[in-house]
């Protein structure tokens, strides 16, 4: 690899940027003067630009390794199925089948002002969502819709996952391409080259670009297998319930893969990778409580405001335990099972109580990950002594371990060296101050103090790809941004979520 480094790898570099540059004016004078609400005729010249990018991309990739391409299976016409389902996600390198098929897809409007990427975007007519519109996903939905029932409109290719994931397994498809519900093509994608499948899968959480841009190049031959699923056809039950017909295609794809699924989905991968002070390990039961808040509809829209109103209340209360009827009634839901299964998993004694407290706390954590002193400025004023404004050891080892969503947690180094005055409490402007100065205070005073608490560490990332398990009972190990290796094991998930009802505290 070093002697690739200073060989191999500026050239391919300079050739892959050459054919990008290359690429440029065919898409812009396709670009120039067409409509982005109508189609228009295919006309000869267009047709030919087409032929020509596809050309000059399918260089690209050869010249960053990918010298042989395998096709399974036959892609349908636009007519027979609008759109094509593609999985799973796990690197930019699944951008491949993109320029293979000149096929649209659903991308972030900040891309097209990039300067070149941005035109050749333009070119293939993206639907694109826009993060200042608080209407786009609605606004996504209904685009797709038009397209696939227009007849007219090239395919749109979507990645129903929403987030690269290690490949081991499919989780939770979001249901976008399939309310409209028009026929899918599944189209599945694998790279039987090692290298390629450890970058797409384990290191391209923790490298930057560049890294594995050069870790890709270095490699004398990757490899890439793209496979056209038959096209599905949903029943007039999947059509009224885009989340079973979710469910059905993404059974297929796995199928056709050879990995298990679960159900964990991209908001648990947000909250797994979420870069807060605060890392949660891999048994933490939040990603559970974070479904059952989807599911009850309980995640607030104005999440600042609600949740200062939530601990208002829980203040209030001052530490008063709640049953299940006043948790539906605090919540303004009426009883069901999921409720249920939520009450239990901060029903401590099993004596049918709970601290509606710590309930705000694991929705905080929910609600905003990556604000972790949020969090526990909340944790606070929620907990804190009238008098003094102070908390005790074991009201930090609540706090904390509602967090962290673990069964126990020893705080005592932490508590100690944040009470240098030996009083017994501890403040928020105490807490802040410490963390100020210790910015790592979760790694130096918690995870030292409480074995197996947290993942496997980022730069202890696998040398060698995981192979896909032989059926459900495989595990698929993913390590993230901020040291959480996540277990996306049908079989350890369902464990899990047995004994949940009794771990949170």
């Amino acid at each position: 690899v070093e002697l690739r480094s200073f060989t191999l790898f500026p050239i391919r570099l300079l050739i892959a940027a050459f054919m990008m540059l290359l690429a440029w004016p065919f898409a812009f004078l396709a670009s120039v003067g067409r409509s982005e609400t109508t189609v228009e005729p295919q006309c000869l010249w267009r047709r030919l630009v087409d032929i020509i990018l596809k050309i000059i991309m399918r260089v690209m990739w050869f010249a960053g390794g990918f010298h042989w391409m395998t096709v399974k299976g036959r892609r349908a016409l636009p007519t027979e199925a609008p759109i094509l389902t593609l999985a799973p996600h796990s690197s930019y390198f699944d951008a491949i089948p993109v320029t293979m098929t000149m096929s649209s897809i659903v991308m972030k409007a900040e891309s097209k002002d990039i300067p070149l990427w941005g035109t050749l975007i333009k070119y293939i007519r993206p639907v694109f969502v826009s993060r200042s519109d608080q209407n786009s996903r609605k606004k996504t939905v209904e685009e797709i819709k038009r397209r696939a029932h227009s007849g007219e409109w090239p395919q749109i290719m979507i990645f129903p996952e929403g987030t690269c994931t290690n490949r081991s397994c499919l989780i939770t498809f979001k249901p976008g391409a399939f309310i409209p519900a028009v026929p899918v093509q599944p189209v599945v994608i694998r790279y039987p080259n090692r290298l390629v499948r450890v970058i797409g899968t384990q290191v391209i959480i923790f490298l930057h670009v560049f890294e594995i841009l050069w870790l890709t190049l270095c490699q004398l031959h990757n490899e890439f297998v793209i496979e056209f699923l038959p096209i599905y056809t949903p029943s007039e039950e999947e059509k009224k319930n885009p989340a079973l017909f979710a469910i059905n295609v993404r059974r297929v794809m796995a199928k056709a893969l050879g990995v298990p699924i679960t159900d964990y989905s991209f908001e648990d991968c947000q909250l797994a990778m979420a870069e807060g002070q605060l890392r949660l390990p891999v048994d933490t039961c939040l990603l559970e409580f974070a479904k059952l808040v989807r599911r009850l509809g309980l995640k607030p829209k104005n999440t600042e405001k609600v949740l200062q109103e939530y601990g208002n209340r829980a203040r209030k209360l001052e530490g008063q335990k709640l049953g299940l009827e006043d948790f539906a009634h605090f919540l303004d839901v009426p009883v069901s099972d999921m409720l249920r299964d939520m009450f239990a998993l901060f029903d401590e004694h099993e004596d049918n109580n709970m601290d509606i407290r710590e309930y705000v706390i694991a929705l905080s954590v929910v609600c905003r990950p990556a604000k972790t002193l949020g969090t526990m400025k909340l944790a606070f004023k929620m907990f804190e002594a009238e008098e003094d404004g102070a908390i005790t050891e074991r009201e930090l080892a609540v706090i904390l371990k509602t967090a962290l969503g673990v069964a126990h947690l020893s705080v005592s180094r932490l508590f100690t060296a944040i009470d240098t005055e030996d009083t017994g409490k501890i403040t928020f402007d105490k807490f802040w101050s410490f963390v100020e100065q210790h910015p790592d205070f979760a790694e130096d005073y918690l995870y030292t103090e409480n074995a197996g608490l947290h993942g496997a560490p980022c730069h202890q990332h696998q040398t060698q790809p995981s192979q896909p398990p032989a059926g459900p009972q495989g595990t698929a190990t993913s390590k993230t941004a901020n040291g959480i290796c996540p277990d996306f094991s049908p079989r350890d998930h369902d464990a899990a979520i047995d004994g949940l009802s009794k771990k949170h505290n």
